[in-house]
């Protein structure tokens, strides 16, 4: 096995009990932010290490430190100041922060991850405290490969990726998009249980088109329009080349790319390396298994709905292509499940007869299909479309703050007893309708979902819990699975198998109450089982190369290798 740092290393003694040899010592272990204890550092450390008088006299457990680090946490005033206090605490001692982020998964999550994250994107020009992760831009990327080698960690797994062209809701954001690879990678170690030791963010700077940006004294990546055509891919390929060399077992998710290098990106490079796109195939995951669980909760199949999806960017085609798929499963045909499936973009509803961008022509619907629907003009509307496809399902990935409007939510209600209302679009400020609003207008009967967390709905004497469509439910798990089958290729099945891991897990546990989706505190257990389920179907679909698991032993293989936030007792190498 690969040694993990140039600084460190983790081995067993001969009772198979862990250790950390660290290779440097004094004020130097106190500064690198993997091998800092603290106060937790023991007298025969502090001395042997070089640490005598250095730190308080007190030697203090990992539960006393988790006690002061939390009430700090909880003193803050604001999300964002929240947000900055665990960002500065990660920086100081990562073992400390995960097993912070551990212990109150379910209150921090929004802070580490959507909503609070899409701001602190937005200020990070002036929120930056210190360095993580790599950079690439035009300035180094013929460097690619020696920026690499700077990289602290020596056996990197798993990267996440952004060009930071369509973060969250809110667009082009530049550099600053590195806080949400930053925020990822936490979900994928405090909920996905891969070791923060192989591990590694990525921002991809290819020029902003933002021209405030560009013109900001304190804007921290390259002034410089964003690289399109030949000039954008040979970047990437250069990038991609420079992980296959420096890190042949790594696995890339690619994160917040425009629409229209999302899908291009993902087909030119997801037989090169394995990867994946959070935005694609985990958007679509985590709403198949949300839908396919509603279904399940009104005694219906997915194959008899019909979905309206409101928005074609990358999320939204994703999350047509996974519903596809999901009716495929339950015996459609293509054409058929095509035939269920309305995908509307800013102009309205596809169809083939319409200009439109290659990526969306799928679900595109026949002209003569639509043809005698009433509707005012020569496109579709959303309430239109509604009315006319007698939809039960309709999900929201516009990104288009109260899209869905009073008239469009009781179209919904007229349609179906119990409909499907998915607001799935991030942040918060981005919802296309507030829970309390689509519960009120249906009275109660709508199956109600969001992207973004909220609380409990009380209406009439009934409190309506709202499940989360928490992209977290999907990635940390297909990541782990795909680096512990050491995976050639993430295929479609693995997504699935991922999708449908999660469904199952609610239905066993939630779906009883009420529950489309489990809540975050339950992350780690989602991730196991999702885990686990991509593993056999790396297997499957004959892709997987490791020999240390197989289907039979995956169970066993992911918990014993799920990582958990510990000190471990340091000799000097």
């Amino acid at each position: 096995m690969a040694r993990i740092s140039k600084y460190f290393d983790v081995k067993k003694d001969a009772y198979g009990r862990e250790y950390m040899e660290v290779y440097f010592d004094g004020i130097a272990l106190l500064r690198l932010v993997m091998t800092n204890k603290g106060t937790a550092f023991t007298p025969e450390e502090r001395v042997n290490l070089g640490l005598d008088g250095l730190l308080p006299p007190q030697v203090n457990t990992m539960d006393q430190q988790l006690a002061r680090v939390y009430g700090g946490f909880r003193r803050e005033p604001t999300p964002i100041a929240k947000y900055q206090y665990l960002r500065a605490l990660q920086e100081r001692n990562e073992i400390l922060y995960y097993a912070l982020l551990n212990r109150h998964l379910g209150e921090m999550l929004p802070i580490v991850y959507t909503p609070t994250v899409g701001e602190a994107v937005q200020q990070f020009n002036f929120l930056y405290q210190s360095a993580r992760g790599v950079s690439f831009s035009p300035a180094n990327i013929d460097r690619a490969q020696s920026v690499l080698a700077s990289f602290p960690w020596e056996d990197v797994r798993m990267i996440v990726a952004t060009d930071s062209s369509a973060i969250l809701g809110i667009g082009d954001q530049g550099y600053g998009g590195l806080a949400i690879p930053i925020g990822k990678l936490a979900l994928y170690t405090a909920g996905g249980g891969v070791s923060p030791f192989h591990t590694m963010p990525a921002v991809l700077d290819v020029g902003t088109d933002r021209a405030d940006l560009i013109e900001d004294p304190f804007y921290l990546g390259v002034r410089q329009r964003r690289l399109r055509g030949d000039a954008y891919f040979d970047f990437f390929d250069k990038f991609v080349d420079a992980v296959k060399s420096s890190c042949p077992r790594a696995v890339i998710q690619w994160e917040d790319l425009s629409k229209e290098a999302a899908f291009s990106v993902l087909d030119r490079y997801r037989k090169v390396i394995p990867s994946f796109n959070d935005d694609i195939q985990g958007t679509g995951a985590v709403t198949l298994a949300g839908v396919v669980a509603a279904c399940r909760l009104r005694g219906e199949r997915l194959r008899d709905q019909s979905v309206v999806i409101h928005g074609a960017g990358a999320g939204g085609v994703g999350v047509a292509w996974a519903i596809c798929q999901g009716m495929l499963r339950e015996g459609l045909t293509e054409d058929e499940a095509l035939a269920r499936i309305f995908v509307l973009d800013s102009k309205g509803l596809l169809a083939k007869d319409r200009p439109m961008e290659e990526y969306k022509r799928k679900f595109a619907q026949d002209p003569g299909k639509i043809a005698a629907w009433k509707r005012a003009g020569a496109v579709p509307t959303l309430l239109e479309t509604l009315e006319n496809a007698r939809a039960t399902v309709l999900l929201g990935l516009s990104g288009q703050p109260r899209a869905f409007s009073e008239p469009v939510i009781k179209a919904m209600a007229a349609n179906t007893p119990r409909p499907v209302i998915f607001a799935l679009s991030n942040p918060t400020s981005a919802c296309e309708a507030l829970p309390e609003e689509i519960l009120s207008l249906t009275q109660g009967r709508a199956l109600v979902a969001t992207g973004s967390p909220f609380a409990p709905v009380e209406l009439d004497g009934k409190t309506f819990p709202i499940g989360q469509g928490n992209n977290a439910f999907i990635f940390p798990g297909l990541g782990f699975g795909t680096i512990l089958s050491d995976a050639r290729e993430i295929t479609d099945g693995m997504v699935l198998a991922a999708a449908y891991a999660l469904v199952d897990y609610t239905a066993e546990k939630h779906l009883d109450k009420g529950l489309i989706y489990p809540p975050v505190e339950e992350l780690q257990e989602v991730s196991t089982r999702v885990a686990i389920a991509v593993i056999r179907a790396a297997f499957k679909d004959g892709v997987a190369r490791s020999e240390k698991v197989d289907s039979g032993n995956a169970e066993a293989y992911v918990k014993a290798r799920f990582w958990q936030p510990k000190y471990l007792p340091f000799i000097r190498g």
